[in-house]
């Protein structure tokens, strides 16, 4: 059950923000995945730190993966195509020189096409191409094995198809699913976030969880998983923003509750869009701990069970159920709540003589008032307030 985790692009926390510096922060973290960003635009520029992130991740086994345009138009006119499919050159350029497992990429609106096979069908041959065309980077010249040492024992990139978020675009959890099926070369990425909008808010339970791995390896018979999580407010079917993953109705628990529990035979990895980056990458793999703890307890639980129903002679349902009514037992008494300690009786403090200098003057003209009435062993005169 290999599960690795890591946040999408440069940590927050990295103090630096450059691939490497954030490469080092990752791991340091315990983390071992990212993709970086190019959803806007790849520069020049940029290829220096992708070479040294490359370098860096094939002597480290770190996974690397890269996200493309956000805003492509797979689905629109000649002209809107071949803009998308530009911008989609220069990722696939960045992918083998950061030695990137998975290209993550965008269909974009439905157009004028619509939902159908006649969309599924364009999609499939846009996306034919752009796995002809990551063969042909990968192996473009031989003289740079040495700069690109992966190259030459590796293999392509995949190109990842992303399930979307909102209704007006292409990419449901079945339309990725079909095309897929039919384009050697790609794999989906299932986006948990864009599910649950898509979906209404539909992935709450382990068995949730269940069925879409279940769906999809009986689909297009895969047990690797490539997968974004995060939080998202959502309306209405469609996904409005991430959020982190504490302030959302998509909870990670039954995630790795599956994980752990029924995961046994993923390899997966877990990419985090929230806002806060490495923080929820870090939550969800604490998530997964937790799981596992609670399944290591449960199964000490019944392995104790098992050994004293052979020393009893008590079957394990009996034992089980006296475990029941002892834990309703003990849950049914309350604890009483321990009595207030009764005050102690206060005992007059024995009189002090406190300084004349330090009370007001209609006091101490009051006080020697009352003395004089009394007994003069109570009269002081003016000069003792110096002793004081």
């Amino acid at each position: 059950m290999p599960v690795k985790l890591g946040p999408a692009g440069v940590p927050l926390s990295c103090k630096g923000r450059t691939i490497v510096e954030g490469m080092d922060d990752i791991i340091s973290l315990g983390l071992e995945t990212m993709e970086v960003q190019t959803v806007r635009m790849v520069a020049p520029q940029h290829f220096e730190q992708y070479w040294q992130a490359g370098v860096l991740a094939n002597k480290t086994d770190f996974e690397m993966n890269i996200h493309g345009p956000y805003y492509s138009e797979l689905l629109g006119g000649k002209v809107e195509r071949g803009r998308s499919l530009a911008k989609i050159e220069a990722t696939l350029q960045a992918a083998r020189t950061i030695n990137a497992r998975h290209i993550t990429l965008h269909a974009g609106h439905y157009g004028d096409i619509g939902r159908g096979q006649t969309a599924n069908q364009q999609v499939a041959n846009v996306f034919s191409g752009i796995v002809d065309r990551v063969h042909e980077i990968w192996h473009d010249d031989e003289d740079e094995f040495p700069v690109f040492p992966w190259i030459k024992d590796g293999t392509p990139s995949k190109i990842g198809i992303e399930t979307s978020g909102r209704q007006e675009l292409w990419g449901a959890l079945e339309e990725v699913l079909e095309v897929v099926n039919h384009v050697e070369g790609t794999v989906p990425v299932l986006n948990i976030a864009h599910i649950h909008a898509r979906g209404h808010g539909q992935m709450r339970t382990s068995e949730d969880y269940g069925e879409l791995f279940d769906m999809v390896r009986e689909t297009i018979g895969t047990k690797q998983f490539y997968c974004h999580f995060s939080g998202v407010e959502h309306r209405t079917g469609n996904a409005m923003h991430y959020t982190q993953i504490k302030k959302s109705d998509l909870n990670f628990e039954p995630l790795a509750e599956f994980i752990v529990e029924d995961g046994g035979w993923l390899d997966i990895t877990l990419i985090s869009d929230s806002p806060l980056l490495e923080h929820d990458a870090m939550y969800m793999m604490q998530n997964i701990e937790k799981s596992r703890h609670r399944q290591l307890e449960r199964k000490a639980r019944e392995d104790r069970r098992r050994a004293l129903s052979l020393q009893t002679g008590k079957s394990e349902d009996e034992l089980r159920a006296k475990e029941t009514q002892i834990a309703a037992a003990r849950s049914a008494v309350a604890p009483e709540e321990p009595k207030p300690a009764e005050p102690a009786p206060e005992t007059k403090p024995a009189k002090e003589k406190k300084p004349a200098a330090k009370a007001k003057k209609e006091t101490k003209n009051d006080t020697k008032a009352e003395a004089k009435s009394e007994d003069d062993v109570f009269d002081f005169d003016e000069e003792d307030d110096d002793l004081f």
